[in-house]
C-alpha cells in the first residue's frame, strides 16, 4: 500500500508539474522564452512547454495597438502657442527586440511620440500646422518609425487630432483671413478696370478710324435713352452732322 501511496505522490507531482509548464498561446501572441536568463527562441501560437524555474516566457502582443498622444504645449516658428494631441497607430513586428532592447515598449514609444511631436511641430509656422497636417502626420510618422525599428516596432500612421488655440489668437486669424479677402476682392476689381480700360481704348481707337461708326453709337446710345421715363433729354450732337449744313450755309452766303 506504500508502494502505491508513493506512486500516486509522484504521478500527481508529475501531472501538476506538467499542466504548471503548459502555456497556452493565441493566434495573435509570440512567447519569447529564456532560460537560465538567456533569450532561448520565440514560440509561436499553440499549447507550449515551458519548464518551470528553469524557463520563464513573456507574451508579446502583435496586434495593432492605437494609443493616444496627451496634448502638448508647442510654440510654433512663429512664435504662437497652441495645445496639440494626436492618435498613434503601432504594432510590434519583432518580439525578441521589443523584450530585450527596451524595458516598456509602450511607454518608450509614447514617450518618443510626445516629443516627437512638439519637435517637428515648433519648427512650422501656425499656418502650416492647420493647412499641412498630411504632411505633418507623414514627417512625424517616418521619423518614429525610424527610431522605434531598433525596437522591433512599427508605427503605421501618426494622425493629429486637435489644434487648441488661444481666443485671442482666433480672433486674430480671423481678422487676417478678412484682410485677405478684401485684398483679393480689391486686386480682383484693379485687374477689371484695367481689361475694361483696354477694351475701351480699342473701341476709342476703332470709333476714331470710322467717324460713320462714332454717328451710329450716337444714334443707338439716343435710342436707349428714349427708352427710359425721363422728360428731359439732354443729347449732344456731333459736329460731323452738322458739317454738310455748315458748308451749304457758307455757299449761299458767298454768293
Amino acid at each position: 500500500m506504500m508502494g502505491i501511496s508513493i506512486v500516486y505522490i509522484v504521478l500527481g507531482v508529475v501531472i501538476a508539474f506538467l499542466l504548471s509548464a503548459l502555456r497556452i498561446i493565441f493566434e495573435y501572441e509570440r512567447g519569447v522564452v529564456f532560460t537560465f536568463g538567456h533569450f532561448w527562441k520565440v514560440k509561436g501560437p499553440g499549447i507550449r512547454l515551458v519548464i518551470p524555474y528553469i524557463q520563464q516566457m513573456r507574451r508579446v502582443d502583435l496586434r495593432m495597438i492605437v494609443m493616444d498622444v496627451p496634448s502638448q504645449d508647442i510654440i510654433t516658428r512663429d512664435n504662437v502657442s497652441v495645445k496639440v494631441n494626436a492618435v498613434l497607430y503601432f504594432r510590434v513586428i519583432d518580439p525578441e527586440k521589443a523584450i530585450i532592447q527596451v524595458e516598456n515598449f509602450d511607454m518608450a514609444t509614447s514617450q518618443l511620440a510626445q516629443t516627437t511631436l512638439r519637435s517637428v511641430l515648433g519648427q512650422h509656422e501656425l499656418d502650416q500646422l492647420l493647412a499641412e497636417r498630411d504632411k505633418l502626420n507623414h514627417d512625424i510618422q517616418q521619423i518614429l518609425d525610424q527610431q522605434t525599428d531598433a525596437w522591433g516596432i512599427k508605427v503605421s500612421n501618426v494622425e493629429i487630432k486637435h489644434v487648441d488655440i488661444d481666443e485671442s489668437m482666433i480672433r486674430a486669424i480671423a481678422r487676417q483671413a478678412e484682410a485677405e479677402r478684401e485684398r483679393r476682392a480689391k486686386v480682383i476689381h484693379a485687374a477689371g478696370e484695367l481689361q475694361a480700360s483696354k477694351k475701351l481704348l480699342e473701341a476709342a481707337q476703332v470709333l476714331s478710324r470710322q467717324p460713320q461708326a462714332m454717328q451710329l453709337r450716337y444714334l443707338q446710345t439716343l435710342t436707349e435713352i428714349a427708352g427710359e421715363k425721363s422728360s428731359t433729354i439732354v443729347f449732344p450732337l456731333p459736329m460731323d452732322l452738322l458739317e454738310p449744313l455748315q458748308r451749304l450755309l457758307n455757299k449761299q452766303a458767298a454768293e
